[in-house]
């Protein structure tokens, strides 16, 4: 099935269609969270749930605003860490806003909603126990590209869109682009934890079978090193900083001025870099509540069962999942990729 433009602007650029049988029905045993089947978009097959294929032209068309901060990352490339770390930056770091708003209220989710399958809203629903739980449901079922219209104001989205699924305006308007990158031994550890703890994604399968189609590139956003690979080749564009995350972790105040100044706040002091830096502690951000998905998890979003969203933070620190033969497919995957481009993680 492909995709069959009838709205919008323009045409979405790039053929959309289900993953064929029987492989479908296979991925469909493993993540529960999805009820109808996958769909590959363009020459890289972009792996997405069902809804993507009706609601692409909408992202696609998505007018962006020249004030607009976006960050864009491979899922579990420090995303939520750099949000927080944004939005300060912007805020002249408001942390009594910060602590009172959730973040998922503050830099909303771009295309979370099309991973909120109909069937899984409606078990939602009926499992919450307060108005409160459902207005939460409702609110993350919602296409955010509605929501987003809707704002005055600095505008800060999340995305793990590749660049070359992001809205065209962005570049037209030359709108703020922040692309992290991670490696892929600590990224797919923590993006197997996350498709455990989200019950969007409900994966159910073991560790082993997550990393095959990581590998193979059929876990959701992926293929992982073609959506690297576009954000470091637009890591010219004026609108665009590009970070590795283990940059990140080895120096944060160096990231938070770099950051700064590309976000035309380039005049923080020593103290308030230090404040910065130890409000973004792994310590205190694991336990605080505006960032964690404390919200989602009453909700019954996440599983109460899985670990927590906010992990451990580290660099190299994937752990007992990585036997030593994952590690090897690893790094001849890595090699083979890298080989097509100038790309290298930094040294740790």
């Amino acid at each position: 099935m492909e995709f069959n433009n009838n709205k919008g602007e323009e045409k979405f650029p790039f053929s959309v269609k289900f993953v064929e049988e029987p492989l479908n029905s296979q991925l469909l045993e493993h993540f529960h969270g999805e009820k109808t089947g996958f769909v590959q978009a363009g020459d890289e097959k972009w792996f997405f749930p069902s809804k993507f294929l009706n609601c692409a032209e909408n992202f696609y068309n998505f007018q962006a605003r020249p004030d607009d901060v976006w960050i864009c990352t491979y899922p579990r490339s420090g995303t939520t860490w750099t949000q927080e770390m944004l939005w300060l930056i912007c805020n002249d770091l408001d942390f009594e806003t910060a602590g009172k708003e959730k973040l998922t209220k503050r830099f909303p989710f771009f295309e979370f909603h099309i991973y909120m399958h109909d069937e899984m809203k409606e078990q939602f629903l009926a499992e919450a126990t307060c108005p409160e739980h459902r207005e939460i449901i409702e609110a993350a079922s919602k296409p955010a590209y509605d929501y987003l219209n809707s704002l005055t104001g600095q505008r800060f989205i999340k995305t793990h869109f590749p660049i070359s699924l992001l809205p065209p305006s962005i570049f037209h308007v030359q709108a703020k682009v922040i692309y992290v990158a991670r490696n892929p031994s600590d990224v797919v550890v923590s993006y197997y934890h996350l498709n455990k703890l989200y019950r969007t994604q409900g994966y159910v399968g073991d560790f082993e079978t997550f990393y095959n189609y990581f590998e193979k590139d059929l876990t959701p956003w992926s293929p992982y090193w073609s959506h690297l690979r576009e954000g470091w080749q637009a890591r010219s564009l004026p609108n665009v900083l590009f970070m590795f995350y283990e940059d990140m972790n080895k120096d944060l105040p160096a990231t938070i001025r770099k950051v700064g100044a590309f976000l035309g706040k380039p005049d923080l002091s020593d103290e308030q870099v230090a404040t910065l830096v130890d409000h973004l502690s792994i310590r205190n951000f694991k336990n605080n509540t505006s960032v964690n998905g404390e919200e989602l998890k009453a909700a019954g979003i996440l599983n109460s069962k899985a670990q927590d969203f906010i992990r451990k933070g580290q660099v190299n620190g994937s752990g007992s999942e990585l036997t030593d033969e994952i590690k090897e497919r690893i790094r001849v995957w890595s090699e083979r990729h890298l080989a097509k481009t100038d790309m290298r993680f930094p040294e740790v």
